[in-house]
Parts: C-alpha cells; sequence; structure tokens
C-alpha cells in the first residue's frame, strides 16, 4: 500500500515547499470542501450531462491547486498543521509510526486490521 501513497505523493508534487504551504490551517479546513464538490459534480450529470465532467475537472484541478494555494503557517501549533506534520511523519518514516496507528493508517486499507488487535499485535489464530 505504501506504493499508493507514494504515487499519490508524487502525482501530486509534494516537495518540501508544498508541504510547508499544505500546513496551512487554511488549506486543510479548504480541503473539506473537496468530497461535497466532487459528489455534486458527479450529481450534476442529471442537470448538465456530459458538461459534468468540467466539474469534475474543475474539482480535481482545486485538489491539486489547494495545498498551493495558502502561504506557510507562521506556527505549526494549531491541529490541522500537526495533522499535515503527522501525514508526512507516515509517508517518510512508517516503520517508525507506533503500530496502532500504523494499523488504521494504511493496514486497514489492505483488510489485514480486522486480523489484529487495537496495538497492532496479531490476535492469535488470525
Amino acid at each position: 500500500m505504501s506504493g499508493l501513497y507514494r504515487a499519490t505523493e508524487r502525482l501530486m508534487g509534494m516537495s518540501d515547499r508544498v508541504w510547508a504551504r499544505h500546513a496551512s490551517p487554511w488549506s486543510v479546513y479548504s480541503r473539506f470542501t473537496i468530497l461535497p464538490l466532487l459528489a455534486l459534480a458527479v450529481w450534476s450529470r442529471v442537470w448538465i450531462g456530459a458538461w459534468a465532467w468540467g466539474a469534475v475537472t474543475a474539482v480535481l484541478l482545486w485538489t491539486w491547486v489547494n495545498p498551493r494555494a495558502f502561504p506557510p503557517p507562521a506556527s505549526l501549533d494549531s491541529w490541522a498543521s500537526r495533522g499535515v506534520l503527522g501525514e508526512r511523519v507516515f509517508l517518510n518514516r512508517r516503520d517508525e509510526v507506533p503500530g496502532h496507528h500504523r494499523v488504521w493508517g494504511g493496514d486497514a486499507v489492505g483488510g489485514r486490521a480486522a486480523r489484529r488487535g487495537g496495538d497492532g499485535v496479531g490476535i492469535v489464530g488470525a
């Protein structure tokens, strides 16, 4: 699964400079708009037909532009900035992340979380 994370990071062009800008709370809070906008863009095909592809493209463009749209934060004390820093630690130092965090951060997607305890230790018989 880490290969998918790396590919996504490369696709998004997440350099050190972009990560610093993405740590802005404005970037984090405004990303909450992406899922509702994407759902609306897909649902709008009923109203506007093939033009919905333009709306989907606009949302995908916003997904790429968003981490670059705001200046780096003056402070990294907000939970949003710390969350972005945690995301970066997860991507760069996965082996240093405690087991109980790795289960939710990546193994859950691969289906292995169901066979693990809450502390990331395998359950007997799993």
